[in-house]
């Protein structure tokens, strides 16, 4: 037992690990987040002594082995990674069955929260009904893969299900399921921590929660128990200093820090922001901060708690005796929050907040922040070509759109949405326009999706929500929409314009930008605060200077300008003490949660999912069986696929609208799929037919193998050109093994286990990339693929592989342990062998285990059988 200590709150008395004991004079030399792991450490009944020796190394700055046990206590997930991972249970649960087992006893031991956030079109905008309309076609397309859904939740104990409607997930966390302090029935007190299946899970980490995102098949095994092994990570600290001017967002300050970050590279690093900066920021700002961590690369984006933190949480209408628990128990265990502290970090940097001033981000990836007046130049660079100036005379009610022109603004994502000091900036902004007659030219589709139902109540109280719809920011729904890439159809107009070459991008209140994320058809997107999002919608071109060009003209013939109509802190401020009520949290959610269509969805009651053969959205997986087996040993491997840096999770396993000429829409067409609405991928993640299909189907997704090579195309030794499915296929026929090549940054972006699943499916054995993202490496190796390093300068792109190569690769069972370096042989058809060294992407000893018995399917069979 580790030792405790008694805690006096207001309220009551509670137990909690006494850490300052455990942790003595190390305590203020740590980061909060390594306090933190080592409290669930402990908590978790991992040895005292390998926490010592994992602490003191690395204050010493030593290189260490030793890991960690972390354990959370819940696990958060969304409808898109939820539905292969629950799949995938209910495959293995007929496995076992088949076994002569009992099915029902693969049953999360956790609690597991799942939102359905990532389905919702946005099929009808800039109307009233908008969102009503939007979410009867999401329940009427997804009304079998909700039924699943269900049936997970009435069959497996511990599983909630939170309707269509209710928000995102990461807002749902925010305001009503994070806790910061879990008070036990037993009186033992202790900070909430999770995990979260999708990389935006560090939002949480604004409010002073530690959690990160990992893969549906790492949480997997923690719902059935695993503990999770890590390694004591690198962190980061980042130093706030100053304060943010007036009229500069949060939104601003993200996107400065994901710029600095990525500068750095802080893969797979925990960030921890410190310094007296940090206490002039709202727990609601912080919070768009953390969000980004993905996109900085990041595992965390942390604030530790304080009384901002406390204050949000009553804010957000969480009892007393919670509130009042919190100060004191946090400063009795050493977690609270003091701005003069200085930790020790790995490696820190500063940022003055004075000098963060208005900026974009943009065109291809959200590290690429920059300043309104340079996005002309941004967009002329990634497209090789100078813009087509703006027309004297642009008719903005029927012309056409200009080259330039915005084809979609939408004020969406968690990581702007769930501030409401940005929505209500937005509507003051609106109001402002709304009185100088403008408004978006015909050929920007515009919407509004909070994260929250409580949006809409504290916007209409503030008496701004008719100044949005004036603006066509009519609220669409509650769901992620277009920053997941469900904008729906694009305007007639845009997609003359984009037939025609035109450059067309897209401004959103989203983290992500990357070519086709938005929507299949636009390569070009840019992030930025809500506020500008409809600034920009008001211009309708991405040409110019926002911040110095005139917006439009006024009823009156005049110039406006964005200083015209740019909210002041004391309007914002006004509004919101208008608006907001702290109860419209609870009351909304729960009113969301009174869906008739919702309860109008039957499950069956049965420990085994009941398959059907002529679903088209659901398939029993293949991979959640006994066959599966290790993919080590000494092989020779033909390269499938030779790929370039920045190859995102979007790039290998599209989330978009599904193309009735791709092979993916085939396949569904031949099954009754209707040609005109084949609804996205990420509604058929249920289904390993679809998904394997659509593999590096992007536009940009460039296979370097050979040239002239159009996604998904590859080609084969003889010199034929196929599908990567198809090839895959005939290499599988042949006993071949393949292996895919790639370079930097493998895998970044969203934590889409179908990334990995999908390569597992075309049969590669092994991943060989310059580098890899946290979270798809760690699903790599929950599949069973070995994710092996370039440590030297071999970059593939540039090396002239062919499809007659072969990659000679040695790695058995025995002989595989954490980062590993070893030698894969290229032996060129044509020329002399090269030694590519590598290092395996593998950290743990669990990791280890996990690849050793085929994978994280293959391992829960195996104990549970």
């Amino acid at each position: 037992m580790f030792p405790q200590k008694s805690i006096q709150t207001p309220s009551q008395s509670v137990q909690s690990v006494d850490l300052l004991r455990i942790l003595g004079d190390r305590l203020p030399r740590l980061p909060h987040v390594l306090r933190l792991l080592a409290e669930n450490h402990v908590r978790a009944g991992a040895s005292l002594g390998d926490l010592h020796v994992a602490l003191d190394g690395w204050l010493a700055g030593k290189p260490s082995q030793a890991e960690l046990s972390f354990r959370p206590n819940r696990i958060l997930m969304h409808d898109t990674t939820c539905t292969p991972a629950l799949a995938d249970i209910a495959g293995l649960r007929d496995a076992v069955t088949e076994a002569g087992g009992d099915p029902s006893s693969l049953t999360p031991t956790l609690p597991v929260e799942v939102s359905v956030d990532h389905s919702l079109a946005v099929d009808v905008y800039a109307q009233s009904d908008a969102s009503v309309i939007n979410r009867r076609n999401e329940i009427t397309r997804n009304r079998e893969r909700y039924a699943f859904m269900k049936w997970a939740s009435v069959n497996m104990d511990g599983v909630t299900v939170n309707p269509p409607g209710t928000g995102i997930m990461h807002t749902i966390n925010l305001e009503q399921l994070a806790t910061l302090l879990v008070m036990g029935e037993n009186g033992f007190a202790h900070p909430d921590m999770l995990l979260g299946t999708d990389s935006h899970t560090p939002m949480i980490n604004g409010i002073g929660v530690l959690a990160w995102g990992i893969g549906g098949l790492e949480a997997e095994s923690v719902m059935f128990g695993r503990t999770v092994s890590l390694a004591v990570p690198e962190v980061v600290g980042v130093e706030l200093t100053g304060a943010l001017k007036a009229g500069v967002t949060p939104t601003d300050l993200a996107l400065v820090i994901t710029q600095k970050l990525r500068e750095i590279g802080v893969a797979g690093n925990f960030v921890e922001f410190f310094g007296a900066g940090v206490s002039t920021l709202s727990a609601d700002a912080r919070s768009v901060i953390a969000n980004m961590a993905p996109e900085y690369g990041a595992s965390t984006g942390f604030f530790p708690a304080d009384e901002e933190v406390v204050s949000y949480l009553r804010r957000t209408d969480r009892p007393d005796a919670l509130t009042g628990s919190i100060e004191p128990v946090f400063k009795a265990m050493g977690l609270w929050f003091d701005p003069a502290e200085r930790p020790r970090f790995d490696r820190s940097i500063v940022i003055d907040l004075d000098s963060i001033g208005t900026n974009i981000a943009g065109p291809r990836r959200p590290q690429d922040c920059c300043a309104p007046k340079d996005a002309r130049a941004s967009i002329e660079k990634a497209i090789g070509r100078e813009l087509k100036d703006l027309p004297v005379g642009l008719d903005r009610d029927v012309g056409e759109a200009p080259d330039g022109a915005i084809g979609v603004a939408a004020i969406t994502s968690c990581t702007n949405t769930s501030d409401p000091r940005l929505l209500v900036s937005a509507g003051l902004l609106a109001r402002k326009a709304r009185a100088f007659g403008l408004r978006p030219p015909h050929w920007v589709k515009t919407s509004l999706a909070p994260g929250s139902p409580s949006a809409r109540a504290y916007l209409e109280r503030a008496e701004l929500m008719e100044d949005l719809d004036s603006v066509g920011f009519s609220i669409v729904g509650f769901g992620c929409t277009t920053c997941i890439g469900n904008p729906g159809p694009l305007p007639e107009v845009i997609e003359h314009a984009l037939r025609e070459k035109k450059a067309i991008p897209a401004i959103l209140s989203g983290n992500r930008n990357f070519p086709g994320r938005v929507h299949p058809k636009l390569d070009l997107g840019y992030l930025a605060s809500p506020p500008l999002v409809v600034s920009y919608a008001l211009k309708g071109t991405i040409q110019g200077d926002i911040l110095s060009d005139p917006i439009g003209q006024s009823t009156d013939g005049k110039d406006v300008y964005l200083t015209d109509i740019w909210p002041d802190e004391a309007e914002i401020n006004a509004a919101l003490t208008k608006g907001f009520k702290p109860t419209d949290v609870p009351q909304a959610f729960s009113e969301a949660w009174r869906s008739k269509q919702w309860d109008e969805i039957k499950a069956p009651k049965a420990a085994q999912f009941p398959w059907s053969a002529s679903s088209r959205y659901l398939r029993r997986p293949k991979f959640a069986s006994l066959q599966e087996t290790s993919r080590l040993g000494h092989y020779q491997a033909a390269p499938l696929l030779v790929l370039g840096d920045d190859m995102t999770t979007d790039h290998i396993s599209p989330a978009g609208w599904i193309d009735p000429n791709s092979e993916a829409g085939h396949w569904l067409i031949e099954r009754e799929g209707d040609p005109k609405d084949l609804n996205v991928y990420a509604a058929y993640r249920g289904n390993w037919e679809v998904m394997v299909r659509g593999l590096f189907t992007n536009r940009l997704a460039t296979n370097y193998l050979s040239q002239g090579l159009a996604p998904p195309e590859t080609v084969l030794e003889d010199g034929s050109v196929h599908s990567v499915y198809a090839a895959s296929q005939i290499l599988a026929e042949r006993r071949q093994p393949v292996v895919i090549l790639a370079g930097e940054r493998y895998g970044m972006g969203s934590s889409r286990d179908w990334a990995a699943k999908g390569v597992a499916l075309l049969g590669a054995r092994a991943i060989i990339a310059n580098g890899f993202e946290r979270i798809h490496r760690t699903n790599l190796i929950g599949m069973g693929v070995l994710p092996l390093q370039i440590i030297d300068d071999f970059v593939p792109k540039d090396a002239g592989v062919t499809a007659a190569d072969r990659l000679e690769v040695s790695i058995a069972n025995e002989a595989l342990t954490p980062l590993l370096e070893t030698e894969v042989i290229l032996h060129a058809a044509d020329g002399p062998k090269r030694m590519i060294n590598c290092r395996v992407a593998v950290e743990t000893w669990q990791e280890v285990d996990t690849l050793r018995k085929g994978g994280i399917l293959p391992a829960i069979l195996q104990e549970t059988i």
